[in-house]
């Protein structure tokens, strides 16, 4: 029988990332939304306390959890920051798990570990004129001029 009830490790997640978002997130809240800013530095604390490789394998600098750990802690985020849990879903479920499913292994071994320690941040653009957020509309395309990934 399908067992629904959370696992020790998954309570122990809950309980972490609830501290973290409450000590890290919570203060300044109000402020940061009056100011339409983001801290930055929320995203490097993530990275130290494993969350941005939370349910990446071990060998690429991830913390080898479940994906019932990741929504587990985007759970936790988005009770005190939606901001804050929109850019961790980014990150890690548009950018990192993307790559760990459909990336070569020397694209792995190159950006995983540096985005799991927070050295590399993704990012989605998303809305433009015209499309909104259709990304079926989306005009843009890219062009390479310089090498700008180090």
């Amino acid at each position: 029988m399908l067992s629904f009830e959370p696992t020790e490790d998954h309570k122990i997640i809950r309980e972490t990332v609830r501290k973290f978002a409450e000590r890290e997130m919570a203060p300044g809240i109000r402020e940061r939304d009056a100011k339409e800013e983001f801290d930055t530095s929320l995203l490097q604390k993530k990275a130290e306390t494993e969350l941005l490789g939370i349910c990446l394998p071990q060998k690429y600098g991830g913390a080898g959890m479940d994906y019932i750990s990741l929504g587990i802690a985007c759970e936790e985020l988005e009770r005190v920051d939606t901001a804050v849990r929109v850019i961790m879903s980014v990150h890690v479920g548009l950018n990192s798990l993307a790559l760990l499913q459909w990336g070569t292994e020397e694209q792995k071994e190159k950006y995983l570990a540096r985005q799991t320690e927070g050295k590399q941040f993704a990012a989605f653009g998303l809305i433009e004129p015209g499309a909104g957020s259709d990304v079926i509309g989306i005009q843009t395309t890219a062009k390479k001029e310089a090498n700008i990934i180090s």
